[in-house]
């Protein structure tokens, strides 16, 4: 995990106009910076960058965030990804909490594989366009396939050339370990002999969604005799089959924008649809669906089309995997390539523009379609027929969010209709399936025997009217905390900041609201360690609810011109001086709040005592709040006049 310390040194060197300008053209707009949205297609620009408050917003779509948040929408990064991503640009050392010997041993593992399969890749791409075995076998066969010298070299193709261990010569001649190359499936030994596994091939490399190579598929050059078509890495600590779309770091921007995500078999499928200009296209490898690969998809969009081939095998290949998908709430069409053809060589056949209306016209709604399938494979059988009814209503009880409802509703009216069956019945069939799922995950997560000491504590009764009490408390809890993040580092009075004096006035009155809670807790941490935290650093936590929060506690609507300091600059000063008294005011009213809750518990307490000594002290109790709300109102208006 990085350290707080890592992070502050990334945040505090963060220019977003700098990081935001390397995807987006920005023309400067008054105080802000102006652009073409990255996030869907316009053509009048929308997206306003504020380099003052770091935060940049889109008014055609809505998306806004900062630097961080920017890079994870648009990169698909993960927040450490993106914190990863920003040290390195800005030439920051990351230093990592406290990790166990396993961890920094798998850390070290996957940073040796990274730096080998790099080395390797530069290799490859010599040997295919500087090499004369590169260039009249291997690259000379691209250029049949229809492969354009740039695309080959966007997708870092290569050539292992056929001697048996030209890289593992190089690779050890560069000190590369020999046992982290046999790890990377680069080398493999033979006859206790290391040798180049991929020696005659074609090499495809693998990346992830940062652009780092992972892995390589290696592809025999014609048809292939006794030798496997392709050859893949073997898993290791950073290639994992299971989570892997080829052509995903490609194609993430173009699925974004057309909210479509075109699913092939092959490595040369996607090349031959991205060359013609359809980019929104990545591989499965051949392999069924995955529910990593399915969730990795549902990152850049809702809508799943598999392109496959039209024969046996490639239905038989495009049906695996659909229960998972309709999990995840993917809304999934099937397109089936026909005359024995695949999405490469089709492509190549009818051209770009053809395909995509070839594309567009035979979309088939995958439940639907397999409902088909099953039926034909079924003919008159009624036992066959019966297997189907129960194989389509266990698919349409997978479709079980709240949000997906309708959805499901809809499928099962078409599928009793093609089925010929009551749609009660099929309704009543697909909520038992739901109910024995249920039931298997019920069994599964079954809790230990009953034990009276491990109970939660009943709910507190609800004792008073509340809701309006409670939204002003909120709405207190907000004010003290927007104090804090704004203004807690100023002095309050000498050898005491503002974040000091509502820690120190605030011991006995707790924040209440969960995230409102969590976000006082976690400056007080950062505060307590030295950390100097303020609005600017907790922008950038890690957690998108705290980012939302500060944006929302910070960033106001309408806002003072630049020049207003210069015409108004006595005011201005004297509402800069009002920071205590912010602090003071929104500190008082927060305790005050607390104290008319505690008012009605009491009352209510009072109105139930069973004896002459409890009502005693509750009329005490009473008085003593009395006292301190009266104080309390007190200072509240001395502030205010003041």
């Amino acid at each position: 995990m990085i350290t707080q310390q890592t992070i502050q040194q990334i945040t505090s060197r963060i220019d977003i106009i700098d990081v935001v300008g390397e995807f987006v053209k920005l023309k400067k707009r008054g105080a802000n910076y102006l652009g073409l949205c990255p996030f869907h297609g316009e053509k009048t620009p929308s997206f306003t960058v504020s380099p003052a408050k770091e935060i940049y917003k889109c008014f055609g779509c809505g998306k806004s965030g900062n630097t961080i948040s920017f890079l994870m929408d648009l990169e698909k990064y993960s927040y450490v990804e993106a914190l990863k991503w920003l040290a390195n640009r800005y030439n920051v050392e990351i230093e990592e909490t406290e990790v166990s010997d396993e961890v920094r041993q798998h850390q070290q593992a996957a940073d040796s594989l990274y730096i080998i399969n790099n080395f390797a890749q530069k290799f490859f791409a010599d040997k295919l366009f500087n090499s004369d075995e590169g260039q009249s076998v291997a690259l000379s066969y691209l250029e049949e396939r229809g492969f354009r010298d740039d695309i080959i070299k966007k997708f870092q193709l290569g050539y292992n050339p056929q001697e048996k261990n030209a890289l593992v010569k190089e690779a050890l001649g560069q000190q590369f370990n020999i046992d982290v190359l046999v790890k990377s499936g680069l080398v493999v030994n033979r006859y206790e002999e290391p040798v180049d596994n991929y020696r005659g091939r074609i090499i495809f490399p693998i990346h992830n969604n940062s652009g780092k190579i992972i892995g390589f598929g290696a592809r025999v050059i014609g048809k292939a005799d006794r030798a496997p078509k392709y050859i893949n890495t073997p898993e290791n600590e950073i290639y994992v089959k299971s989570k892997i779309l080829y052509g995903s770091y490609f194609a993430r921007h173009a699925i974004d924008k057309n909210d479509e995500c075109l699913l092939v078999e092959g490595y040369t499928d996607v090349i031959s649809l991205y060359q013609a200009g359809i980019e929104n296209v990545v591989a499965s490898g051949g392999t069924s669906l995955t529910i990593d690969q399915l969730k990795l998809i549902k990152k850049y969009t809702n809508n799943l089309t598999i392109i496959y081939d039209g024969d046996a095998a490639g239905v038989k290949a495009a049906l695996r995997g659909l229960d998972m998908a309709l999990e995840e709430s993917l809304n999934v069409k099937l397109v089936l390539i026909p005359d024995k053809e695949d999405p490469d060589s089709y492509v190549n056949k009818v051209g770009a523009d053809q395909f995509r209306e070839f594309i567009k016209g035979n979309k088939k709604d995958f439940i639907l379609f397999q409902l088909e399938v099953m039926l034909r494979e079924a003919g008159n059988d009624v036992s066959k027929k019966n297997d189907v009814v129960n194989h389509v209503a266990e698919t349409l009880s997978k479709i079980n969010r709240a949000e997906d409802f309708t959805k499901q509703q809809e499928y099962i009216r078409q599928c009793s209709s093609i089925l010929k069956i009551d749609e009660l019945g099929l309704t009543n069939l697909v909520n038992k399936y739901k109910r024995d799922q249920l039931a298997k995950e019920e069994k599964k997560a079954a809790a230990p025997a009953h034990d009276p000491f491990l109970q939660e504590p009943p709910p507190p009764e609800e004792f008073f009217d509340g809701a309006d009490l409670l939204q002003r408390d909120e709405i207190n809890e907000k004010s003290v905390l927007r104090v804090l993040v704004e203004y807690g580092l100023d002095e309050f009075e000498e050898g005491r900041t503002i974040a000091q004096y509502i820690f120190d006035e605030l011991e006995e009155f707790h924040i209440e609201t969960p995230l409102l809670e969590k976000v006082f807790d976690l400056y007080k941490a950062q505060y307590e360690q030295g950390l100097e935290p303020s609005a600017k650093t907790l922008l950038y936590n890690e957690d998108a609810q705290i980012r939302d929060l500060i944006v929302n506690l910070t960033l106001f609507r309408h806002e003072l011109s630049k020049r207003w300091d210069e015409k108004m600059e006595s005011i201005i000063s004297v509402i800069k001086d009002t920071r205590i008294q912010d602090a003071i005011s929104s500190v008082n009213y927060l305790k005050l709040s607390k104290i008319k809750k505690m008012f009605d518990q009491n009352q209510h307490d009072m109105e139930h005592a069973t004896s002459f000594e409890d009502q005693m002290r509750l009329i005490e109790i009473h008085k003593h709040l009395k006292k301190i709300e009266i104080e309390l109102t007190k200072i509240i208006g001395s502030v205010i006049i003041k």
